[in-house]
């Protein structure tokens, strides 16, 4: 108890809590991407339940990964050297998890680009019901794997910026609800304006480079990502806004 109230009073610890939300919060905006995009896939009634089994799942990893902190650590002790650099647990998750993000967001993008129609049509009631079931399933295996990735990179940033379970996890709750609160808003715009799931897949196919360059030593600082996507994101919504204008104009 004493502890904790020495955090309360603390200065420092809120100053870290404060930038360990912020940086928990970036980070979680990867993860919600790929839940969006994912659970849109889904029948619609089932929508809302995917993103929160999504969200759900990852504070609970994320918890569960911060009462580890001391497995968490061995994580980054390199396993075995090639190439120049030593790979460790971590690095090999990273690339598992980013050649996934590529091969997942490259299928996407095929699929938009070639979709196959008429197969609803050539199912019947009960054989849609059986797909519907197993393609919520699949989703929630899919978003699972990526839970994963990003849990074990955020608790890893946390780590790093703090000494203090506590701070940890207060940033990690907040982070998740934002991510929670964000999820359903997030996942209408994308449904609403199709061509931004295509700028969304192609900051998937980024970040999932990322994942795998991060994975073999390569660090590609984390503000040059986000602001690639800022600009890619205003160049859209400049789009979008152009659109409409000319819609009204007609």
């Amino acid at each position: 108890m004493e502890y904790l109230m020495s955090l309360v009073t603390d200065p420092t610890a809120w100053a870290a809590l404060i930038t360990l939300i912020a940086m928990e919060v970036v980070l979680g905006i990867d993860n919600l991407i790929f839940i969006s995009i994912l659970t849109n896939k889904l029948p619609e009634h089932q929508r809302t339940k995917g993103r929160r089994i999504g969200i759900g799942l990852a504070l609970i990893m994320r918890i569960g990964l911060l009462s580890t902190v001391a497995f968490i650590v061995q994580l980054t002790t390199p396993l075995f050297n090639a190439f120049g650099h030593g790979f460790s647990w971590r690095d090999l998750i990273l690339i598992a998890g980013g050649l996934f993000l590529v091969w997942k967001a490259t299928k996407e993008i095929h699929h938009s680009v070639d979709p196959h129609d008429g197969v609803e049509e050539a199912l019947g009631v009960g054989d849609a019901a059986k797909a519907a079931g197993m393609n919520f399933g699949s989703a929630i295996v899919q978003i699972i794997m990526l839970d994963i990735v990003f849990s074990i990179d955020s608790i890893i940033t946390a780590v790093g910026m703090s000494d203090d379970i506590p701070v940890m996890i207060i940033a990690v709750i907040v982070a998740v609800l934002v991510m929670l609160l964000a999820a359903d808003p997030l996942a209408h715009f994308i449904e609403r304006n199709p061509t931004i799931v295509m700028l969304a897949l192609g900051f998937l196919l980024m970040i999932g480079a990322t994942l795998i360059a991060d994975g073999f030593g390569v660090h590609v600082p984390k503000g040059y990502i986000y602001a690639a996507m800022a600009f890619s994101a205003l160049v859209e919504v400049l789009n979008m806004v152009s659109r409409r204008a000319k819609e009204r104009k007609k």
